[in-house]
């Protein structure tokens, strides 16, 4: 497979893990109901996420609100809508300065600078699969400690949702294609720094033979 095919599949790993990224922060199953103890068999079930929580009846309905206050949202939440937001904003500068660097496009002349600025969207992507990890790991250590807390009560806790499992798979995404994208960038430049030389044409002497200096 050569450099460009490479350069293109990260880049379209890098894009869907964007597109999830965006999905999971839009999404409010980061925590769902716990069904255990007096909880096995209730008749709705509580999301919550970023933005809104949410309630589903068993009868299908549902019924969403969006919070109230900023500010006296949890910390988690906080930083959760912080870095998802950034991590969508830095998704699109990513790709747009590995489409400016990328080998398909003319936007730059081939060379050094045409690979750093490759090199600078695979990093920006790698960059966003570790911010987006933060909110999710935070999350997923929360709702675990509070689930295994015999002090909190069963109908406060909450399992992980479907939102934070969408998260971890467009990290991996975003990490898998941020690295392909810089490796194969990296390994153009290396072979791109060896020039090819070409000896000089060789020319016959005024007697119509060829200098020996020639055969040397």
């Amino acid at each position: 497979m050569t450099s460009a095919a490479v350069e293109i599949l990260g880049l379209g790993l890098g894009i869907l893990g964007w597109v999830g990224v965006i999905l999971a922060c839009g999404l409010p199953m980061w925590q769902v109901s716990a069904f255990i103890d007096v909880n096995i068999v209730v008749a709705q079930t509580i999301w919550e996420g970023l933005w809104m929580t949410c309630v589903v009846q068993s009868t299908g309905q549902m019924q969403c609100k969006v919070y109230d206050s900023i500010l006296a949202l949890r910390p988690e939440v906080q930083a959760g809508r912080a870095l998802t937001v950034v991590v969508a904003l830095l998704g699109l500068v990513a790709l747009m300065v590995t489409v400016v660097g990328a080998q398909c496009t003319n936007c730059i002349r081939p060379g050094r600078m045409k690979s750093r600025v490759v090199i600078a969207g695979g990093a920006i992507y790698i960059l966003c699969g570790v911010l987006v990890l933060i909110p999710l790991c935070w999350f997923a250590n929360i709702v675990i400690s509070d689930f295994y807390d015999p002090t909190v009560p069963s109908s406060q806790k909450r399992e992980m949702g479907a939102a934070l499992y969408i998260g971890w798979a467009a990290t991996a995404l975003l990490l898998f294609g941020g690295c392909l994208i810089c490796c194969c960038s990296c390994s153009q430049r290396d072979e791109s720094s060896f020039p090819v030389k070409y000896s000089a044409p060789r020319r016959p002497t005024s007697n119509g033979e060829y200098d020996k200096k020639n055969y040397v």
